[in-house]
């Protein structure tokens, strides 16, 4: 009988640091998840803030003129893919002397009508003066009109893929408040709620 007894009580012992491992265990498992969801969502964070940065900077140099007669331009077709894609934003500059190869921005430039980017195709040369062939690099054949010097805003620099479409969205008033306003009113609220946490400890020490 006290043998048994004996094994009873190493049982209960051993249920006993069965449960407080088991307790252990599932602290430090949530304490893992919980660091890697903060080091998660502080990277989403860091990512919209980037976005809403990256957006803000292209809608106000698309809108306001730049130093050095930078362009910032949405693309809204699809004539030069795959090299640049619609929806994509371009960023623009005269230079002294376009090459064949080079993609160019010509055409109006208004409110009303946009410019067109496409690939330098051929050059030649007219009553001494450069006139430059185009053609989209999805397009079969070159462009009917020739290009003259005048006629061009400028060479294409890069482009940033579909940033476009934020851009544009953002220009409107609905825009403008879904991308710009509430998000930075949103980050504003949390780096106000960080620092009255911060200043409360203060206080309590």
């Amino acid at each position: 009988m006290q043998n048994l007894g004996g094994r009873g009580a190493v049982n209960k012992g051993f249920e006993k640091n069965n449960k407080l491992n088991n307790s252990v265990t599932y602290q430090v498992t949530y304490q893992v998840t919980y660091q890697n969801m903060r080091r998660a969502l502080k990277i989403i964070y860091s990512i919209i803030v980037a976005f809403i940065v990256l957006v803000a900077v292209l809608l106000i140099v698309s809108v306001l003129p730049i130093t050095g007669n930078y362009k910032v331009l949405t693309v809204i077709s699809g004539s030069m893919e795959p090299a640049i894609h619609t929806g994509s934003v371009v960023v623009v500059k005269p230079v002294t002397d376009y090459k064949i190869g080079d993609v160019i921005t010509f055409g109006p430039y208004t409110k009303t009508k946009a410019p067109t980017s496409h690939r330098i195709y051929d050059i030649k040369v007219v009553d001494g003066s450069p006139v430059y062939i185009t053609k989209g690099d999805a397009n079969n054949a070159p462009d009917a009109r020739e290009i003259k010097k005048s006629d061009i805003v400028g060479k294409v620099l890069f482009s940033v893929p579909y940033m476009g479409y934020a851009v544009e969205f953002a220009k409107k008033p609905l825009g403008f408040a879904l991308i710009i306003i509430v998000p930075a009113a949103i980050i504003i609220g949390d780096e106000i709620k960080k620092i009255y946490v911060e200043l409360k400890k203060k206080k309590n020490l």
